[in-house]
């Protein structure tokens, strides 16, 4: 099948459904979380910047939304989030589907 006869679904699940793209989400998962534990329940004498940590595991796309109001900001992390995950996706499959090239070893 070729990969212009994709359809838009199917692309989405290739890139996103392996263990890169996975990952990906995983980490920013579990950096969210972490975030969120923070920000509910430990006591700060200041702000904390805990949230600044989403933005950088999603940058630079979810930077492109800072500019956004209040917690609109916040709906980079989830487009760069699975962005970066459909790039990451998209770099594995090619790594994994590329033909190998194999070394000649030779007895010059």
């Amino acid at each position: 099948m070729a990969a212009s006869s994709l359809s838009l679904a199917q692309t989405l699940r290739h890139n996103l459904a392996n263990p890169a793209a996975l990952g990906y989400l995983a980490v920013v998962a579990a950096v969210g979380v972490w975030v969120g534990v923070d920000a509910l329940f430990v006591e700060h004498a200041d702000a904390s910047l805990a949230a600044v940590w989403l933005f950088v595991v999603t940058a630079p796309t979810s930077f492109l939304f800072l500019a956004l109001p209040g917690a609109l900001s916040f709906v980079g992390v989830a487009v760069g989030a699975v962005a970066q995950a459909f790039v990451l996706g998209a770099a594995y499959r090619w790594f994994r589907n590329r033909p190998t090239q194999r070394a000649g070893i030779s007895n010059a």
